[in-house]
């Protein structure tokens, strides 16, 4: 690891925008297809970072590779199961023959539906706590050996959990009306547990210079939603401190802090991108 001692010197010659950046980089997010993914990976793309994009379908992969590469980004596709764990030491082997280092994981992953605490299923909790949580772990033991690598390059690697407000805080059942979007009871529990795994791990990687951080976003409902049920979306506003819903681009910056020299002095905190809905 690179000594500690030497960090602070590197970063004061830094100037501010050059700590954002993240060229030479390596980043890998999982549940890169979908909405916050396509965000988040774009985001990290666009700092300077070679983008490994994960989910299970190879076809939204490539296609938002191939999006990245169009505007001269760094990003290759590469699919498999994250509940798997021969797959994911594959798919580990396969970044390490190619890059030979991982600098910042992004455990973004998660596969659920909207209900209530009526319809919800032994099966469902079990199965949101293994996306979130369970896989969560598993790559970011899998991927300890490259990432200790990228820490002997650059002082130190960084794990971005994303988490949720929800994972503090409880839905409010009026706000959503008739818009069929409840947030179920098996989600919260999940990214609660998420963000207790960050401390966890932000505590005993430490010593070996990886930072681990999550993000707690909301509310990002889909437009389509929103345009279908104006009442849901205005009590979203007025649930907001800020007084609109967010769009995932407005994680960008927040990853990208996350992953860079910026911050290079945070672990184990959790950072909400919620338009203060958590601070009421």
């Amino acid at each position: 690891m690179t000594d500690a001692a030497s960090l602070p010197g590197r970063l004061r010659e830094a100037a501010a925008p050059e700590l954002f950046r993240l060229d030479g980089r390596t980043a890998l997010v999982t549940g890169a297809g979908g909405r916050l993914g396509r965000a988040l990976a774009s985001g990290l793309a666009e700092a300077g970072a070679h983008v490994i994009l994960n989910g299970r379908r190879p076809e939204p992969l490539e296609r938002l590779q191939d999006a990245l590469r169009a505007r001269g980004l760094e990003a290759s596709a590469l699919p498999f199961d994250i509940t798997d764990t021969a797959a994911v030491r594959r798919a580990v082997a396969a970044v390490e023959q190619r890059f030979g280092k991982l600098h910042v994981l992004v455990n973004n992953a998660y596969a659920g539906r909207t209900g209530g605490l009526d319809d919800a299923t032994d099966h469902e909790f079990a199965a949101a706590y293994d996306v979130a949580v369970i896989a969560a772990f598993r790559l970011i033991r899998e991927t300890c050996p490259l990432m200790r690598r990228a820490v002997a390059e650059t002082g130190h690697a960084a794990v971005i959990n994303v988490a949720s407000m929800y994972g503090s805080v409880s839905p409010d059942p009026s706000v959503y009306g008739a818009s069929g979007m409840q947030n179920p009871p098996f989600y919260g529990p999940a990214k609660a547990a998420l963000i207790q795994l960050t401390r966890y791990a932000a505590c005993h990687l430490a010593p070996l210079g990886i930072r681990v951080n999550a993000l707690s976003p909301g509310a990002f409902p889909p437009p389509g939603v929103l345009a279908q049920h104006p009442d849901f979306r205005r009590n979203l506003e007025r649930r907001t401190p800020l007084g609109r819903t967010g769009d995932p681009v407005e994680l960008k910056g927040a990853a990208v802090f996350l992953a860079s020299d910026a911050s290079s002095f945070v672990t184990g905190a959790v950072l909400p991108v919620d338009g203060g809905w958590t601070a009421w």
